[in-house]
């Protein structure tokens, strides 16, 4: 008798089957959507569970009519609303049948092939596990976000979780298939009722239990992130002082979870995670809040950050977020908001004033002499440079005005030589116009750029001139050729920029780019982000955003007379985190575009 090969056997063997778990309340509008994508997996998923939290608006009918022709879609009507999320996926959890199991909210949706791509890996791999990229797409822009792009760049197989700290920095659960018998039988669950950030503490309930994990490269989950939508989602809601006091206590459980386990570096991982990620996002929109949240917060977050301790500061001290939560732990009331959210940025900028203790060790300021010392020994390609920006629209030739601040020594060491400026379109990140790289002129100290002290924007009076070098010049993923730029000789000397009087200690750089209006209105309406790139004297290079100088004539909408559109108009702005940005609306339909993109926002 033949001995059967294992090939014939697995031929033979019953092609595992997958359950999605739909959540959802009050959301009829999108409920159909999302559960019609995880049927349209094809027969990879065995069932839907469609689990309605007591929706009032008609959802539940909804399902069940989409259940009477769709065998594989099962509907449970939750008699109570439980407030959050996980309560309901419990729900789901206990009634599948199938050995693998996913996680669909029901404002998203699975793109094509995503359920394929996740149990291939999960089998492929003997994971229990197995997690792919999920990208937030911003309603009605459509632009896209991917999310921990990093962390699934590559296909790739994790032994133990251990080995790859980064997975807790993904704290979705809802881009990742479970073998079904795993969770059960270390009974892992969300946590029940009104508990927001419940993904969190779920995640790491199974990075505690140690599986192998599959990651894939591909698309397989589209989270929509609607920010006019008349409710915000829970994690979106971020107006009130009590979503942050959840998210610190999810981040708290995480921990305990994963140090109960044993799993110590990835508890640290998680504190970690917590300065770099968490706090750096609240700390770029403490600003917009009034006082009372404000004082709220610093004290929450103080209370959080006591219980780290020695080991988990020292690690990477110089790191943005441990300087920030430094700060914070120094000081008993809110200080320095605008300076702190401009370090929270990404990438970090920390801007004067540059003080130092009586010994000339770098601090924070004279007032809070928190040790900026680990600066002295971070890598210069991840300091935190500050660049300040002003941008005047005229019709003469829009300029881009750059200063470089000096950091304790550091940028003359490393010898800045030019600075490259680049335009991001805000909703394609593969656009790009790029400005040719123009030298850096030392400043004498105690000056600001020439032509810039007392200025006042100037709308201007005639047409953009023709032809001019690099107009029209779009690069497509980075391709094209760059926008002409000129360089600023050495600053006059005079006043500082605006609001930093008295804060420049030790020198500084500045130079002057054309910004190519012609190439940024050429695609219509819309957004563009500033990124520069700093090129030092032995290569080296740092990638920078800049902050944008706020004063006369600065930061407002200009009318500039164009040859092709008739007339642009131009925004300068400060984005949440203090950079510069430029919205851009070429001609009447630019104008009406506008209109409508803000009508848009009000109604979707």
């Amino acid at each position: 008798m033949n001995a059967e090969s294992e090939t014939d056997r697995d031929a033979r063997k019953p092609p595992a089957g997958v359950a999605v778990v739909v959540i959802g309340y009050d959301d009829a509008a999108h409920v159909t959507d999302a559960v019609r994508s995880a049927l349209a997996q094809g027969p990879a998923v065995r069932e839907v569970v469609a689990v309605d939290d007591c929706s009032t608006d008609g959802s539940a009918g909804l399902l069940d009519r989409l259940a009477a022709s769709e065998p594989r879609l099962r509907v449970i009507r939750r008699r109570a609303n439980s407030g959050g999320c996980g309560t309901p996926r419990n729900t789901g959890l206990d009634a599948v049948t199938s050995p693998y199991v996913m996680f669909l909210d029901s404002d998203d949706v699975l793109p094509p092939g995503a359920v394929d791509a996740l149990l291939e890996a999960a089998e492929g791999a003997h994971a229990e596990v197995a997690g792919g990229l999920c990208v937030r797409r911003e309603l009605p822009s459509g632009r896209e976000v991917p999310w921990q792009a990093r962390l699934y760049a590559l296909l790739a197989v994790v032994p133990h979780p251990a080995r790859r700290p980064r997975l807790v920095h993904d704290t979705l659960c809802v881009n990742k298939l479970y073998r079904t018998g795993f969770l059960r039988a270390h009974g892992i669950r969300f946590p029940e009722g009104r508990f927001p950030y419940e993904d969190v503490v779920f995640i790491a309930r199974v990075l505690a239990a140690a599986p192998r994990i599959a990651l894939v490269p591909d698309r397989v989950y589209v989270w929509h992130v609607r920010r006019s939508a008349g409710r915000l989602s829970i994690s979106l809601d971020r107006s009130g002082v009590e979503n942050w006091r959840a998210r610190t206590e999810a981040c708290r459980q995480a921990y305990e979870v994963l140090l109960g386990a044993g799993q110590k570096e990835l508890a640290r991982a998680v504190r970690a995670k917590f300065l770099d990620h968490d706090l750096r996002m609240y700390v770029r929109e403490l600003g917009l809040r009034d006082a009372a949240y404000r004082q709220a917060w610093w004290e929450l977050t103080r209370a959080h950050l006591a219980e780290y301790d020695a080991d988990d500061w020292a690690r990477n001290p110089a790191a943005p977020g441990r300087l920030i939560g430094r700060v914070v732990l120094a000081s008993p009331e809110p200080c320095d908001l605008p300076r702190l959210r401009e370090l929270a940025a990404r990438p970090a900028r920390l801007c004067p004033p540059y003080a130092r203790a009586a010994d000339g060790t770098p601090v924070w300021s004279d007032a809070l002499p928190v040790s900026l010392e680990p600066l002295r020994a971070r890598p210069v390609r991840a300091l935190p440079l500050a660049v300040d920006a002003e941008l005047r629209p005229c019709a003469g030739g829009t300029r881009l005005r750059l200063r470089l601040h000096e950091l304790y020594g550091r940028v003359a060491q490393a010898g800045p030589e030019s600075v490259e400026a680049e335009w991001l379109h805000r909703d394609d990140g593969g656009v790009a116009v790029r400005d040719t790289a123009v030298p850096l002129a030392p400043c004498p100290s105690g000056s600001e750029p020439a032509g810039t002290a007392g200025s006042e924007a100037v709308v201007a009076q005639g047409p953009e001139p023709a032809g001019r070098a690099g107009s029209g010049a779009v690069a497509l993923a980075r391709g094209a050729e760059p926008a002409g730029a000129v360089a600023l000789g050495p600053c006059a000397r005079g006043a500082e920029p605006a609001g930093t009087a008295g804060s420049v200690r030790g020198g500084a750089w500045s130079a002057e780019v054309a910004v190519d209006l012609a190439a940024l209105s050429a695609l219509g309406a819309g957004t563009w982000d500033l990124r520069l790139r700093i090129r030092f004297r032995d290569g080296v290079s740092r990638d920078v955003s800049a902050h944008a100088l706020r004063g006369a004539g600065l930061l407002r909408r200009s009318a500039v007379p164009s040859v092709r559109h008739g007339l642009v108009l131009v925004q300068p702005y400060a984005t949440h985190s203090g950079a510069l940005a430029l919205r851009v609306a070429p001609g009447v339909r630019g104008v009406l575009s506008v209109a409508r993109a803000r009508l848009r926002r009000l109604l979707h």
